[in-house]
């Protein structure tokens, strides 16, 4: 089993009884420097700093006693934010009509990095729209993947609302 699956297995229901949502963790293996990312969520509230830090705390405490991670490493919780990491099929399907990016680690038609709209998706596979034209992923095959939301417009969309919100 992956690393990166047993941590999964390992902390999901440790977050779970804390009342968060696991959306998913990244295992970076450089032996200088590994790495534990965590993230979280909650609805409707999202997380904030002193959730990131309830659970760093429980979660450090069962990687200490488990010991799933070889050597040192540093550990981080964070929420997943506005460019959300995708790890599951069943995440993809709650952002259809959403613009998602995503790295494959192993070419399709010799191409590694797609930026589309999600049109559909399943356990196993993802539809984008990309330059006009769907493409199917397979979620297996995808080494990274992330809302690529239009950050322009989400800033002009928030300065509008303030504005509204002053008057």
């Amino acid at each position: 089993m992956a690393v990166s699956d047993r941590l999964q297995t390992l902390l999901e229901p440790v977050i779970e009884d804390l009342g968060y949502e696991l959306v998913g963790i990244e295992y970076l293996p450089n032996p200088k420097n590994r790495v534990v990312r965590v993230f979280i969520d909650q609805e409707p509230d999202g997380i904030g700093v002193e959730d990131c830090g309830k659970v760093s705390r429980e979660v450090a405490a069962v990687l200490d006693v488990e010991e799933p991670v070889p050597g040192q490493y540093t550990l981080e919780v964070s929420s997943p934010g506005v460019e959300r990491p995708l790890f599951t099929g069943a995440q993809f399907t709650r952002f259809i009509g959403e613009t998602a990016a995503v790295e494959l680690s192993v070419p399709l038609d010799k191409r590694r990095r797609f930026k589309g709209v999600i049109v559909a998706a399943d356990e196993n596979t993802v539809t984008l729209e990309v330059d006009g034209q769907k493409v199917d992923l397979a979620v297996s095959d995808m080494a990274r993947a992330h809302l690529a939301p239009d950050l322009e417009a989400l800033f002009a969309e928030r300065q509008e609302n303030n504005l509204a919100d002053m008057s």
